[in-house]
Order: C-alpha cells, then sequence, then structure tokens
C-alpha cells in the first residue's frame, strides 16, 4: 500500500479530466499523491458536441480522448467504473459492477478509498416524471445516447427515402441543445442528399417545443427572435408556451390537447443531477439533486469531499450548468487541492469570471453575447464570427489537453480528413 495521499476524481467530462490532467501533470510526476479517474467509459468527448455526433455532423472518433491513454502521458492512473454510493465514514467510494457490452461482468463491484474526493458527475435531462417521455423518448445526454440516437436517425432516413414519406422529428427544450439539434438535422440531410439513392430526398419536419414564451431564454431576447427566424427559415416549426403533458410511440401530447406527431422524439429539457447522487452517504442536495457545496467547492456536510460543474449547487450563489462553468472549476481546485492535500490548507472561494456565450445552429447561422450584454453574430455573414467562436472553444479545450503541439496536430489531422471523408455519418 502506498502512503502518498489519495486524490479520487469521479467523471471524466470537461472538469474531471482537466481536474485530473492537471493534477497528474503537477503532484503524480512528482509522486507527491495518487491521483485516479474513474469514469464509466472509455473516453472522453466534449459535452457541446453531443448534439453534432447525435446528428451526425462530427465524427466521434476523431473526437474522443482515449481515458487510459490519456492518463498514462499525465501520470494518473483511470479506471473504468460508475459509482453507486460513498461510505463516507471510511472514505471510500461505492463502484457498482462494470458490464461489457454483452452484459458480462468484467469487474465486480468494489471500493475505491480516497483522501479527498472530487464529484464530477455532470447532469442529465430533467423529464420532471412526465408520463411516457422514459419510455417513449431519446435522450443526447452521453455518447453513447448521441450515438444511439444518430443510429435511429439514419434508419428513418433510409426508410423515408424507400418509402418517399416525410421524416416527423420533434424536440422537447428549447435551449442550447435542443435548439442546435434542430439546425445539425437539417444540416445532415442536406450532407446526406449528396450522397443519395436518388434526386429527391425526403422532407424533413423537425417541431421544436418549448414550454417558455421563447427559445433560447439564457440569452438575449433579441438572439432569441433572430434564432428562432433563422430555424423558421430552414423548416424548423418553433412552437413556444408549448407544455407537453405526456408522450407515446405516436409523439408528444401538449397540455392544451394538441397532438404533435413525431417518429423520433427527443427531451433536451431541463437538467437534473444523475439519480445516484441520492446514495451519497446523504450529502446535501438541491431540489434538482445536485450536490450543495460552499463557494469553495466543498461540500456543506463533509471537506473531504468536493462538487464541480454540473452536479454541484453553490448554495449561496448558483451558476448555471455550462462548460465554462465546470472548466474555471476544474482550474481553481487544480491551484488549490494541492495545498489542501499536502499542507491542510484551506481553499479560498472560486470566483466566476463570466465570458459569455455562444450559440452556433450549424453552417446557417450564430450569435454570442459579451458579459456586458453586447451581442455579436448574424448578419450577412451568418454569424461568421459566432460560428468560429464556437469552434475555437473546441479546439481550445484540445489544446489544453493534449499541449500545444499534440493539439495542433489534433487539429490538422482533422482538416485532413475531411478531405477524404464524407462530412456526416453514413454508416
Amino acid at each position: 500500500m502506498s502512503n502518498k495521499p489519495e486524490i479520487l476524481i469521479v467523471g471524466g467530462g470537461v472538469a474531471g479530466l482537466a481536474l485530473a490532467t492537471r493534477l497528474g501533470s503537477s503532484l503524480g510526476q512528482r509522486g507527491q499523491a495518487r491521483i485516479t479517474l474513474i469514469d464509466k467509459s472509455f473516453s472522453h468527448v466534449w459535452k457541446p458536441m453531443l448534439h453534432c455526433f447525435a446528428a451526425g455532423t462530427a465524427k466521434n472518433e476523431n473526437d474522443r480522448i482515449s481515458f487510459m491513454a490519456h492518463a498514462s502521458r499525465h501520470h494518473f492512473e483511470f479506471w473504468p467504473g460508475e459509482i453507486v454510493g460513498l461510505d463516507r465514514t471510511n472514505r471510500q467510494a461505492v463502484l457498482g459492477p462494470f458490464h461489457a457490452s454483452d452484459g458480462s461482468v468484467v469487474l465486480e463491484g468494489r471500493t475505491v478509498s480516497y483522501d479527498a474526493l472530487v464529484l464530477s458527475i455532470g447532469s442529465c435531462a430533467n423529464d420532471f416524471r412526465t408520463p411516457g417521455v422514459a419510455e417513449h423518448c431519446l435522450f443526447i445526454d452521453n455518447l453513447v445516447e448521441a450515438n444511439s440516437f444518430n443510429e435511429k436517425f439514419r434508419m428513418e432516413l433510409l426508410r423515408a427515402y424507400d418509402a418517399g414519406n416525410e421524416l416527423d422529428i420533434a424536440i422537447v427544450g428549447g435551449g442550447a441543445t435542443g435548439t442546435q439539434l434542430a439546425a445539425e438535422l437539417h444540416k445532415a440531410l442536406e450532407i446526406v442528399h449528396l450522397h443519395s439513392f436518388s434526386q429527391t430526398p425526403p422532407k424533413l419536419k423537425v417541431t421544436l417545443l418549448e414550454a417558455g414564451p421563447r427559445i433560447l431564454p439564457a440569452f438575449p431576447e433579441e438572439v432569441s427572435a433572430a434564432a428562432q427566424k433563422q430555424l423558421e427559415g430552414i423548416n424548423v416549426e418553433v412552437r413556444t408556451s408549448a407544455m407537453v403533458s405526456g408522450a407515446d410511440e405516436q409523439g408528444f401530447i401538449l397540455k392544451d390537447g394538441t397532438r404533435i406527431p413525431a417518429t423520433l422524439r427527443v427531451w433536451a429539457a431541463g437538467v437534473k443531477a444523475p439519480e445516484v447522487t441520492t446514495g451519497f452517504g446523504g450529502l446535501s442536495l438541491s431540489r434538482s439533486g445536485q450536490i450543495l457545496v460552499k463557494p469553495n467547492l466543498q461540500t456543506v456536510d463533509d471537506p473531504a469531499i468536493f462538487a464541480m460543474g454540473d452536479c454541484s449547487f453553490i448554495v449561496d450563489d448558483p451558476l448555471p450548468p455550462t462548460a465554462q462553468v465546470a472548466r474555471q472549476q476544474a482550474h481553481h481546485l487544480a491551484r488549490h487541492l494541492p495545498n489542501f492535500i499536502l499542507n491542510k490548507q484551506d481553499i479560498p472561494n472560486c470566483v466566476f469570471n463570466n465570458k459569455g456565450a455562444i450559440v452556433a445552429l450549424g453552417n446557417y447561422n450564430g450569435w454570442g453575447t459579451l458579459p456586458g450584454g453586447s451581442v455579436f453574430g448574424g448578419g450577412f455573414l451568418k454569424g461568421l464570427s459566432a460560428r468560429l467562436g464556437h469552434l475555437m472553444l473546441y479546439r481550445q479545450h484540445q489544446v489544453e489537453l493534449y499541449g500545444f503541439t499534440r493539439g495542433m496536430i489534433a487539429c490538422f489531422a482533422d482538416w485532413i480528413d475531411s478531405l477524404v471523408r464524407p462530412s456526416v455519418r453514413l454508416d
């Protein structure tokens, strides 16, 4: 057994992998602590791109980062597994059995000890227990779900080509994910038509349902209005103040009794923490299951446990569940956890620096907002500055994880790949 302090990070999303990379390259490389990352997947993807993977307009084979390979380069350990509970008295995380794709058990349930535990398990869509949603809707909260949707989308598109029928898709949730997915699906069909079986592609009908008075509620009203106009310009039907009361195999039922028929039904509304947080040894939770933390990201109940990103809720100053927030919180803990572990120093409060937000509707348009409220994008250049800004955020993420040289090589490799492979997933 090692006498090194154990830092356990659960969840390899934007925040978890950034923290593991930085702590591994400092404490891990110097042999001052053992850094372990746990995730139920073998690879990392940038969550803001999941709608592109779902539509097939991004190649997730190129955009995935292998946890094992990355861990070996950055001096931390990776183990596949899914947390199912906490033993706070003995400072152990409880992992459930790990299964192969055929359902067989590869690793039995086990426990992992920690001196400091950082929970970064993300979030998922909140169906608000709406009848029929769990049984009849698709979600795109992770890569597995995004790939599953893409498989169904391609098969239904093939049926529509063969029969000459219209393909109906309804998306619930007019936030960034639902809005961008609606645009990417139309972009995918346009590209597929270049490789199609006939000269006449099937008609794609996408309906975007938002319970509130406007889509993109986190953005200024002028962006919401411009985005709705753009979506309607590519034949997306946008319905606001449309409260969904149920779902079945034929589509959605609205509160006013209206039925929205849809072959594929996507739920992208609301945000909540994964259900597993209720088994975390009595840690205090918000109404949506997020772990209550202090401004320094320590849980309100246990100083040895931290939570960051979408699964956390700062009691005195709640922050939006965005990749920007998660990234800054990871950087904060990367700076201060070493002194907490080695020198028992208190961790200062994490101060969020809002750098604005960007939404990109495929190649059709894009908008960004700056901290002062200024809006850029749109116009005759179709939001080129905002769309490039959205791309640059992803490239920044790659460079941060890979390092500058390997990050630039990854960008160049993506460009080369785009010259020889179709720009939409066809198989």
